[in-house]
């Protein structure tokens, strides 16, 4: 029986979701398996995938073909490497030990590139949102500045005569000090 290593399709319209499962190739794709060893969610940043590394690499060992996708997945998560180390191990070429302090070397690094593009995503999205929030405030400014300018001009328009009274007030108010003024002067 030749078996494949591939992804069962769950989800709805336009929110997949993958089961990594070990089907026979005869099979329809979201029909019988054999077992299931992982999930796969590609609309998370970055792609959530959940992966029994045991399993795969067992099942690789044992002859399934993976398709493409599954063969990237396998490969993103470590599982093709182990699967590599593994045949080395059986070929004497290297030890278990070797083999298992390579791949947690490997993994460690793998990790750290993952972790650093986690931050570097939700650094972004801080930055982002901060842009928007400093966006919102100016255009609330400029909003709060014109409807002043806007109350103001409607203000004056409703009230000329009080205006006009005013200006003759501070008009007779200037004169009378300009009067007063050398009145007092002279006084002294």
């Amino acid at each position: 029986m030749a078996t494949k290593i591939r992804l069962q399709r769950h989800g709805r319209k336009k929110r997949a979701f993958y089961h990594i499962v070990v089907a026979d190739q005869r099979s329809p794709r979201d029909g019988r398996f054999i077992e299931k060893i992982g999930t796969y969610n590609p609309i998370s940043n970055p792609a959530t995938i959940i992966l029994d590394l045991d399993k795969a690499v067992d099942w690789l060992l044992k002859g399934a073909q993976p398709t493409d996708t599954a063969r990237a997945i396998l490969s993103y998560k470590g599982a093709a490497y182990k699967k590599h180390l593994q045949v080395g191990v059986n070929k004497g070429a290297i030890t278990q030990e070797v083999a298992d302090q390579r791949f947690n070397e490997w993994l460690t690094e793998k990790e750290g590139k993952v972790q650093a593009k986690r931050d570097g995503l939700s650094k972004a999205a801080a930055d982002q949102r901060a842009a928007a929030l400093a966006a919102e405030v100016k255009r609330k400014e400029e909003y709060a500045a014109k409807l002043q300018a806007k109350l103001a001009e409607a203000e004056a328009a409703a009230n000329p005569a009080e205006e006009e009274a005013t200006e003759e007030v501070a008009a007779e108010d200037a004169a009378t000090e300009g009067a007063d003024a050398p009145a007092e002067e002279s006084a002294e």
